[in-house]
């Protein structure tokens, strides 16, 4: 599938830039369409930030990205990726531990979880369900809009007011109170919106985190209700609120479309980093390569974020000024960073559980809103949290082979560590360990043995996710998912169907809509844009 050996056609149909999911998902469309396709990986293996790598050896890490869920399950269907090797193992419980009590745990067994929630509100453990049902009912929605190009209110179109007809159609027969409710979402933060359901703090916390995970936002921020739905959306053989791993880790989702891709016929080469897109007459003809290799192609599709790649591979200089300018409006902003573990054994939490049972989904440290608030006014100051939001996940314990005998393997997902601390982004190699000791400073308190369990820590700081992954200031979702940054605004007005204003380059990426995270849509739909309009 991978080729090293450096020997390219005279021209491609297209070249896409980067071996992440979302450019693999791309190259695969386009191939399977018949297109000679080559795919450039700058580094020595496939997946981007959707990665899976032996770190240390017997361990193997989802280095960046650590669960799936919001991948589109018709291009599983339609590039047949467990053929492929795709295999996705359902996350089955989501624990909050306290640093009092045994905390609150959410089951895949509705009964279960209304008696874990009962011990904390009567109340809570009624509104639940219906909670979930209107969840599922936006989510059935917003469904339309992430399957489809973004509809555009602005043009004149008549296929495109034609989508916008459909869609408020498809909104209205939903009624005046899902109406309501989606105004919301829009519009308040994940904990207020909570508090129209819930009354209890225990339940409210560990559920308002959705809102802020990879966005510069506290629980309380305006709009943070729409990241909790964006996360709420999770889809696993048509049962939403469903998320996985893949078995074989993270990068075992990007190796099956890097298959697929291959089996249609497309090129994928590794150590193959590229230095400019080459353009002429301003159209982008093909690429360079970093060691002054020219390939040739009809089209360059980027993988890497906007900013990489119109102000990196271009160059601010080739771009009209109001555009340059208004791309310079889209924020990045990384809030976030990852730290894995080796572990010898699993910890134990004081919270006097019996087995494992508890653990075999995400583990969020937010005992409290007053926490989590508390963490990002640290960040908002330019320090990362003493006491962060840690989504942590230990998929060894579903699957096995990503660890040795009785080892296993901790993950580590970190809120608030932002790329612009007060020292400046450079400063963050210094504070590396440092941030590696307040993340287990942290678990300790829930987990009082989890030094004595570890083998090797490895930390990834905003910083490392760019220097290391391409991810411009460390944001995992190539840009933040705030309301102004989402449908016909990504990135910037009037270029976010994938086209940019160089003729021949496109964009397939997580900063293209319909967003961020393991999803795949950006890649298809590009792609398929490409095709209709026969760019390609």
């Amino acid at each position: 599938m991978i080729q090293k050996a450096k020997s390219y056609r005279s021209k491609y149909d297209a070249i896409v830039i980067g071996a992440g999911h979302n450019g693999l998902t791309c190259a695969a469309y386009l191939a399977k369409a018949g297109k000679k396709v080559l795919v450039l990986e700058r580094r020595h293996l496939l997946g981007g930030a959707a990665v899976s790598e032996e770190v240390v050896p017997g361990f193997t890490f989802s280095v960046c990205s650590y669960v799936i869920s919001l991948f589109r399950p018709h291009i599983i269907r339609e590039l047949e990726l467990a053929k492929h090797g795709l295999e996705i193992l359902p996350l089955e419980t989501s624990y909050s531990p306290h640093h009092d009590g045994p905390g609150l745990c959410r089951w895949a067994d509705s009964e279960k979880s209304r008696r874990e929630i009962s011990r904390f509100s009567r109340k809570d453990a009624e509104k639940y369900p219906e909670f979930a049902l209107d969840m599922q009912r936006v989510s059935m929605f917003a469904r339309n809009i992430i399957d489809q190009k973004a509809p555009d209110p602005t043009s004149f179109n008549p296929s495109e007011l034609w989508k916008l007809l459909k869609l408020g159609k498809q909104f209205r027969d939903f009624g005046p109170d899902f109406v309501h409710m989606h105004n919301k979402l829009l519009t308040m933060s994940s904990y207020d919106f909570l508090s129209e359901y819930f009354e209890s703090d225990a339940l409210k916390a560990p559920m308002s985190v959705s809102g802020i995970i990879g966005t510069f936002l506290g629980v309380r921020s305006p709009g943070s209700a729409y990241v909790l739905l964006h996360h709420y959306m999770g889809e696993i053989d048509g049962v939403f609120r469903s998320w996985g791993f893949a078995k074989g880790g993270t990068g075992a989702l990007s190796n099956a479309i890097g298959r697929a891709a291959a089996a249609h016929g497309a090129e994928i080469h590794v150590n193959a980093g590229v230095e400019k897109i080459n353009l002429k007459n301003g159209r982008a003809t093909g690429v360079v390569l970093e060691n002054g290799d020219e390939i040739a192609a009809d089209c360059v599709v980027s993988g890497c974020d906007p900013f990489r790649t119109l102000f990196g591979f271009v160059g601010e200089d080739n771009l009209e000024p109001d555009f340059a300018e208004g791309l310079k409006q889209f924020r990045m902003r990384g809030s976030s960073g990852k730290v894995n573990m080796a572990l010898s054994r699993l910890p134990t939490f004081k919270d006097g559980r019996e087995g494992t049972a508890h653990l075999r989904g995400d583990i969020a440290i937010a005992p409290s809103v007053r926490y989590l608030e508390k963490a990002y006014d640290q960040a908002k100051y330019g320090e990362f949290s003493e006491r962060p939001y840690l989504n942590i996940v230990i998929p060894s314990l579903v699957d096995p082979s990503v660890a040795p005998p009785g080892k296993h393997v901790m993950s580590c997902f970190v809120q608030y560590a932002p790329y612009h601390i007060k020292e400046g982004p450079s400063h963050w190699p210094k504070l590396r360990d440092k941030f590696a000791k307040t993340v287990i400073d942290t678990i300790e308190e829930f987990a009082p043995d989890i030094r004595d369990c570890i083998e090797h820590v490895q930390a990834l700081t905003p910083w490392d996710l760019e220097q290391d992954y391409g991810l411009t200031e460390g944001n995992i979702f190539h840009g933040e998912l705030s309301l102004e940054q989402l449908l016909f605004l990504r990135p910037t007005a009037g270029w976010a169907k994938y086209k940019t204003p160089i003729k021949g380059l496109w964009m397939c990426a997580s900063g293209s809509h319909p967003g961020g995270g393991i999803m795949g849509a950006p890649g298809e739909l590009a792609a398929k844009t490409m095709l209709r309009s026969a760019a390609v």
